[in-house]
C-alpha cells in the first residue's frame, strides 16, 4: 500500500443536522484514515429539501451552520464541503477545487451511495460503496426497486458481517461483497472514568427510514423489535434509560413504556452533538442495545458503531443478537440476547465482576475495532496499493 493516498470520504453529518451518533459514525473513518497518514477530504451532498429552515439557502441554513462547527472541530475545515444536490453550490472546498481533488485521489469511500456527481466519482480509480444498513440497502434494491447508488462502485464493503451466509436472508445484489467492522478512533474514545448514569442507556430513533416487507417478513425498526421487551423494566432492578426520539403520535408505543417503567429522555438533550454523544455514552453504566428488527430478522451480523463506542468506553454492552455472535467473542464485557431472559441473565453477569466486565469490554474494542486495525483492512479490500 502507498504510504500515503489521497481518499475522498462522502457520507452524510449535516443532512439531518444535531445527531451527533450519526455524526460520530462519519467522523470515526475521517479521522481513522487520517491518524493513519492519509491525505482525507470530505463532501457530503444535501438536498434542497433538506436544508432547515425550510426555504433557506444553503449558506443560511441549520445544515451548513452544523457542518462547519463540526468540521472545525475536528481540524477538517480546510478540507470539506458541503454541496448543495445537483448543483455546484457549496460551503467550504469550492466545487472546482472538489473536482481538482477528485481527479487525484486513488480512493473514494462513499457511504451508503451518497456522492452521485459522476465529475466527482469517475476518475477515482479505487470506488467503494461502504453499506453502513446492511439488508435494508440491498432489500430497496432488489425488493423495491430503489436506485441505492450501486453503479459506479469498483469495490462492495459492507458492515454486515454474515452477508453471504447461508442463513443470512439478504440478497448479494449481484456484487461480492467485502465484510469490515465498524472503526472507532481509540483516542478519542479513551477509558471512562466515572458514572453518572446509573443505568444501562442507549440513543436511537423509534421508527428510522421505511420498513420492507420482503417474501412474507417484515424487516422493521426498533419499534417493532422493542415491543417485545416492555415489560422488561418490571423484570429487573436495573435502570434502563432510552434516549429515543419517538413521535408524539405513538401513543399506544409511548403508555407501553411508561406503564412498564422505561426512563425516555430526549435524544437531543443528551447527544444533539458529537461531544454530548460522547459524554452521555462514557458517563452511562453500560448499554442496552436494541437493535431494527431488520438486522434481527435478517441475521446479517450487523453491529453498532454505537456500541463500539460503548465497549471502547470500558463500558458493557448488552445487544440484541443480529448474528454478530458469530464474529465476535460473547459472555464478558460483551452479552448478546434474543429473550427477556438473556437480558435478565446478561445484567446479573455484569453486576456480579462489573470492573471486570468494564475492563474486557476496553479490550474487544481494542482488538476488533480499532480503526487503524480496520481501515488499514478496507484499503487493502479496496486494492489501494
Amino acid at each position: 500500500m502507498k504510504s500515503k493516498l489521497k481518499i475522498l470520504v462522502s457520507g452524510m453529518i449535516a443532512g439531518v443536522p444535531h445527531q451527533g451518533g450519526a455524526t460520530w459514525a462519519v467522523l470515526q473513518y475521517l479521522l481513522g484514515f487520517k491518524r493513519l497518514g492519509h491525505e482525507v477530504y470530505f463532501v457530503e451532498p444535501v438536498k434542497k429539501e433538506a436544508l432547515r429552515p425550510i426555504d433557506s439557502s444553503l449558506a443560511g441554513s441549520d445544515n451548513a451552520k452544523y457542518f462547519h462547527q463540526v468540521m472545525a472541530d475536528v481540524g477538517l475545515s480546510e478540507s470539506s464541503a458541503l454541496l448543495l444536490d445537483g448543483t455546484k453550490e457549496t460551503e467550504g472546498l469550492s466545487y472546482d477545487s472538489l473536482r481538482t481533488i477528485a481527479a487525484r485521489a486513488d480512493v473514494l469511500v462513499n457511504i451508503s451511495g451518497m456522492l452521485r456527481d459522476r465529475n466527482l466519482i469517475d476518475k477515482i480509480p479505487a470506488r467503494v460503496y461502504l453499506d453502513l444498513d446492511p439488508a435494508f440497502n440491498q432489500l430497496w434494491h432488489s425488493a423495491e426497486g430503489i436506485d441505492v447508488g450501486f453503479n459506479d462502485h469498483t469495490h462492495f464493503i459492507t458492515v454486515g458481517e454474515s452477508l453471504g451466509r447461508a442463513d443470512c436472508t439478504v440478497p448479494t445484489c449481484g456484487h461480492n461483497w467485502i465484510t469490515t467492522k465498524q472503526p472507532i478512533v481509540l483516542s478519542e474514545w479513551p477509558l471512562a472514568n466515572g458514572i453518572q448514569h446509573n443505568a444501562l442507556t442507549t440513543i436511537g430513533n423509534w421508527r428510522g427510514y421505511g420498513s420492507i416487507e420482503h417474501e412474507g417478513t417484515l424487516y422493521g425498526q426498533k419499534a417493532h423489535s422493542l415491543r417485545q421487551f416492555f415489560e422488561l423494566p418490571r423484570l429487573t432492578r436495573e435502570n434502563i434509560t432510552l434516549a429515543f426520539s419517538i413521535h408524539p403520535d405513538e401513543k399506544r408505543d409511548l403508555a407501553a413504556l411508561e406503564t412498564n417503567g422505561w426512563d425516555l429522555i430526549d435524544p437531543r438533550q443528551v447527544a444533539s452533538t458529537p461531544s454530548q454523544y460522547k459524554q452521555f455514552i462514557q458517563t452511562s453504566k453500560g448499554e442496552f442495545g436494541i437493535a431494527k428488527s431488520g438486522y434481527v430478522e435478517s441475521q446479517c451480523g450487523w453491529f453498532s458503531d454505537r456500541s463500539v463506542c460503548y465497549l471502547a468506553s470500558g463500558r458493557p454492552v448488552i445487544a440484541q443478537e443480529t448474528d454478530f455472535s458469530q464474529h465476535l467473542p460473547v459472555g464478558e464485557g460483551l452479552f448478546s440476547f434474543t429473550t427477556k431472559d438473556d437480558v435478565l441473565s446478561a445484567i446479573d453477569e455484569m453486576n456480579s465482576d462489573y470492573a471486570q466486565h468494564s475492563r474486557t469490554a476496553r479490550a474487544i474494542a481494542e482488538e476488533y475495532f480499532d480503526s487503524d486495525k480496520v481501515l488499514t483492512r478496507l484499503l487493502e479490500s479496496a486494492g489501494a496499493a
